[in-house]
């Protein structure tokens, strides 16, 4: 297979389905971003931590491409019932790593900074990607019917990402910062 097609050399892309749609279209850009912060994740995957969080990050690698294969299938293409969708179970599976994650952190009890390790502070940026791809996706989702089930699940990532930021610093000892409008100034 060809890297190279020459078919987008005039800005338009086509969707799973095959149909042509401009590269500037909102369902390309919402799944651009996705596929942006799919790479963000995989750069996660590449840091010092234990196994079992680094094959955290390669199913949610899978995820988000499943995410993106969503979102390139309109509700009625022909290829409606040939692809998988994102379902409630993946939303689920979300909020048992937030749990997981959570009950080794300590409680939350005031407004943190992004920071304190390069690691920690990569994952808020990775975090603040997962909520541009799902604000992309909410406006999509204004002009056209698409799975909401992306919606609930790029809420729900963000929200581990942060969680995972947290716990990145805890098992490397680094305190948090916690936000305070009198040191502003």
């Amino acid at each position: 297979m060809k890297i190279y097609t020459k078919t987008g050399d005039k800005g338009e892309t086509s969707l799973f389905d095959g149909t042509r749609v401009p590269k500037s279209a909102l369902r390309v850009e919402a799944y651009g971003t996705v596929d942006e912060l799919n790479s963000y994740l995989a750069v996660i995957s590449s840091f010092d931590l234990p196994h079992a969080d680094k094959e955290n990050f390669v199913k949610l690698n899978h995820l988000l491409y499943l995410v993106g294969t969503d979102l390139a299938t309109p509700l009625e293409s022909k290829r409606e019932g040939k692809i998988n969708r994102i379902s409630q179970d993946y939303v689920e599976m979300i909020e048992n790593l937030i749990d997981f994650y959570s009950e080794k952190l300590p409680e939350l009890k005031h407004f943190i900074l992004p920071g304190g390790c390069f690691e920690s502070a990569f994952v808020h940026i990775a975090r603040t990607v997962c909520r541009r791809a799902e604000r992309r996706i909410v406006e999509l989702e204004n002009h056209e019917e698409i799975n909401h089930n992306i919606v609930v699940f790029l809420n729900r990532l963000s929200d581990f990402l942060f969680v995972f930021a947290r716990y990145i610093n805890f098992i490397k000892n680094i305190p948090e910062v916690t936000w305070n409008s009198e040191n502003i100034v």
